[in-house]
């Protein structure tokens, strides 16, 4: 029997309209600030955005032309205008430049349409069942088997079989949505393809391999910094048999993408996709920083609840990020690093080939 493709299906109905966010999702039921200061406060930031989509195009070019070499010359300035957040408008190009997504585009034209079109996946069952968990209140997602769907299908497919190592996880539908909502399917999956095979930024592939080697040490990682930086707190977790499985996995899996708020999400991917992993490790941190004097107080319920929700003011980016940025953690990540490795019989490159230089010829 021929395998039924998402396009197979007949459309869905369209879901009733409610109103949405200016990001797409559909809107909470809570306003507390008047209109008139709503109003105001938006006139303000328009112009504020305006003068920075405005330093952007500048500094990239047309259609990105001048990136390369303004990062060459003015790495930090870059860095730092980066972390002040990428207009919303210019974020689907930024990203694509950062994350050397549109290189592997321009030197592998036609290959994203061979996959999705000629190419089967042994994960196709899989990735439909899953399609109507990822984003389900943003309205490109919310049709049954509609356009967003069926763009988060072939980019997932596409994906399973470009690299049949790691095939399809369903956390992987997250980082495939956001990439959707901000450029094409073949961008999205050639991003995919940058991030997990590591075209700037160490390979993340082992996120969602068998046994998810690399979220294994990230958690390990991620303990020790508790411990070290947050004494205090790490103290109390161990004593309510807190382990960071509990909290920090989806951190890693998705990059933040399936239960923050969508507008410190890409906060979050801005950097990330410039700066790499440690800034998840930084935004870990921070949150753990912010909340620290309550969550010393909690027993294990209540702890584990706090720990996957997080106060709203805890998730203001202006007041989150700048914290995030003072932690310095590369270092010792590095170090932590190595460490993972020796405890679980892995040498390192370099240790590798010191062994093989010692060995009788």
């Amino acid at each position: 029997m021929e395998r039924r493709r998402i396009d197979d299906y007949e459309p869905g109905p369209v879901p009733s309209p409610r109103p949405l966010d200016r990001f797409g999702f559909v809107k909470q039921e809570r306003s507390s600030s008047p209109d008139h200061i709503i109003k105001s406060r938006s006139a303000i930031e328009f112009e504020r955005e305006e003068r920075r989509v405005r330093k952007w195009r500048k500094m990239i070019g047309v259609g990105g032309s001048d990136w390369k070499h303004y990062v060459r010359r003015k790495p930090h300035v870059v860095k730092r205008r980066i972390r002040k957040g990428i207009p919303d408008c210019l974020r689907g190009l930024v990203w694509q430049l950062i994350s050397g997504s549109r290189d592997l585009l321009l030197m592998n034209p036609g290959v994203y349409e061979q996959l999705v079109i000629y190419e089967t996946s042994a994960s196709e069952l899989d990735i439909i069942r899953d399609i109507s968990r990822t984003f389900p209140s943003h309205v490109f997602f919310q049709q049954r088997h509609g356009p967003g769907q069926r763009s988060l299908y072939n980019v997932l497919k596409a994906y399973s079989v470009y690299d049949r190592d790691v095939g399809y996880v369903q956390g992987m539908g997250f980082l495939a949505g956001l990439l959707l909502l901000y450029m094409s399917e073949e961008d999205a999956f050639w991003l995919m393809v940058a991030l997990l095979k590591g075209a700037v930024h160490a390979p993340m592939e082992g996120l969602y391999q068998v046994g998810l080697p690399l979220v294994q040490q990230y958690l390990f990682q991620i303990d020790h910094l508790v411990r070290e930086y947050l004494p205090k707190l790490g103290e109390h977790f161990t004593q309510e048999m807190i382990n960071p499985s509990m909290y920090a996995s989806q951190w890693f899996i998705t990059v933040f993408s399936y239960s923050f708020p969508f507008h410190l999400a890409l906060r979050i991917w801005d950097v990330f996709l410039f700066e790499g992993v440690k800034i998840v490790f930084k935004v870990g941190l921070a949150l753990l920083k912010y909340c620290h004097d309550d969550m010393v107080k909690l027993p294990f319920e209540k702890l584990i609840h706090a720990l996957r929700n997080f106060p709203e003011d805890a998730m203001d980016p202006d007041t989150l990020l700048p914290m995030a940025y003072s932690i310095k953690v590369s270092k010792r990540l590095e170090e932590l690093k190595h460490e993972y490795e020796k405890k679980n019989g892995k040498l390192v490159e370099g240790e590798e080939f010191d062994r093989k230089l010692k060995q009788p010829q």
